[in-house]
């Protein structure tokens, strides 16, 4: 059994058990978050598509921890006008673990 489902503006493939990394969740860890935007759940063949959310359905995750992803550089330079700028940027993220789909 999986399900779609829209966590903070994205979209998520989820399975029972499974860890993903998902945008910073309020909340602190080994605290229960559930997601009501479940946009399709596939019952082992049974295919229900919602327009735009299956009504009745829930996802609930726990929360594993907080992390920070690697550092993208951002680098920007014009040609022969001495001008240089170099950024970093660390997206934080959140650790989660799919408990169950209802």
């Amino acid at each position: 059994m999986y399900a779609i489902v829209d966590i903070a503006g994205q979209q998520f493939k989820v399975e029972s058990g499974k860890t993903l990394y998902v945008h910073r969740l309020p909340g602190s860890v080994d605290d229960k978050v559930s997601f009501d935007r479940v946009l399709l759940v596939d019952n082992g063949g049974a295919v229900r598509v919602g327009t735009p959310v299956v009504t009745g359905s829930q996802v609930s995750a726990t929360i594993m921890e907080h992390v920070k992803d690697d550092k993208v550089i951002v680098f920007k330079k014009k040609r022969r006008k001495g001008y240089k700028v170099k950024n970093g940027h660390r997206q934080s993220l959140t650790k989660i673990k799919i408990d169950s789909i209802a």
